[in-house]
């Protein structure tokens, strides 16, 4: 799958003017007359990626319709399904460090009819489990092929409130599949609130939760944020967690500007700062950062460019590059077209 990613991007990079195709699927038009192309890839690799894409995920859904079917009701022939699969292959190159490359896999199985509002859940490695905030945003892609050990199968006992009206609450249990086998527990809480009725919108996600091999953690994320102008959206984002297994307070503070170009292409700038609180609070880590992101091929082939300039502590805070690529390419029956 990696090199098939890669002949992807380097499709891409050698269709210029793919954008002036004519779109096939009825794209939008770009200049009143000529529909504009939703993939960036010539007719021949379309004819190669679609089939092939088709095929993959009408096998994640078909495996999750049936497995319902077999937990719950015949109802899972025909209601909504949350599964996916995503394949990440990412490379960074970073200023005095050797050049990494890494292949991320994450998928998730929903099983809606095993009860009302209770859902079995069969997914890649958990949140939780990521490392420190530090270690998230050092890695390449947001989850890594780990084997078998890294799945997880749990029940889920979704709230029914409106978290813009009241805290909706979530709350799962269930077990990591590894020997011994690791059992673990969680609640989420979620809430959004509008502010005086204006533009200004802030959401807080916070879970507790329990691994019998990790032990305990706690995160909070507060996200304040609203549109400037019709393309335009500002945030402010707040990241505190805590985890038993390494014992400190860690924390990141984020301002973003994201800004859509069109409906097929995204840039994203940010300003971060990573830090530790204990005895003596620290900043580990600030940073700057652009993000372009593109829709590549029809909301299911993604493209993501970061360019990153560091001021770490632990070099004195000297300025250093770093350079990040991810290509994402997601498997679902049903994809929206203009996703960014």
């Amino acid at each position: 799958m990696r090199k098939v990613l890669i002949a992807l991007a380097a499709c891409a990079a050698l269709s210029a003017n793919a954008d002036t195709l004519p779109d096939t699927a009825g794209g939008e038009l770009n200049d009143g007359s000529v529909p504009e192309s939703d993939s960036d890839f010539p007719l021949w690799a379309n004819e190669q990626i679609d089939p092939m894409h088709d095929s993959v995920s009408r096998w994640v859904e078909t495996t999750s319709r049936r497995l319902d079917a077999f937990f719950g009701t015949t109802d899972a022939l025909t209601i909504e399904n949350d599964s996916y699969l995503r394949i990440s292959q990412g490379s960074r190159w970073k200023e005095g460090e050797d050049f990494r490359q890494d292949v991320g896999v994450r998928f998730r199985l929903d099983m809606p009819t095993t009860e009302k509002r209770l859902r079995l859940i069969i997914e890649s490695e958990p949140e939780e489990t990521q490392g420190t905030l530090a270690e998230q945003d050092n890695q390449l892609v947001d989850d890594r092929i780990s084997g078998v050990e890294s799945l997880r199968i749990g029940l889920n006992r979704l709230g029914s409130r409106d978290k813009s009206e009241r805290w909706n609450t979530q709350v799962g249990a269930g077990v990591r599949v590894r020997l011994p086998p690791d059992p673990y527990a969680r609640v989420i809480t979620q809430r959004l609130w509008t502010l005086d009725d204006g533009p200004w919108q802030l959401e807080s996600d916070n879970r507790i939760s329990w691994f019998n091999r990790d032990g305990y953690s706690a995160r909070t994320r507060w996200d304040l944020g609203r549109p400037v102008g019709d393309d335009r959206h500002l945030r402010f984002i707040t990241n505190v967690q805590w985890r038993e297994e390494v014992d400190r307070l860690e924390f990141s503070e984020t301002l973003e500007l994201n800004q859509r170009i069109d409906r097929r292409q995204a840039i994203r700038y940010s300003a971060v700062m990573l830090g530790e609180s204990g005895s003596s609070p620290s900043i580990e880590d600030t940073y700057l950062q652009t993000r372009y992101r593109r829709n590549l091929h029809r909301g299911i082939l993604f493209l993501d460019v970061a360019p990153t300039l560091h001021f770490p502590r632990e070099h004195n805070r000297d300025p250093r590059w770093a350079l990040d690529l991810r290509l994402e390419m997601y498997f679902r029956r049903k994809i929206d077209r203009v996703r960014l």
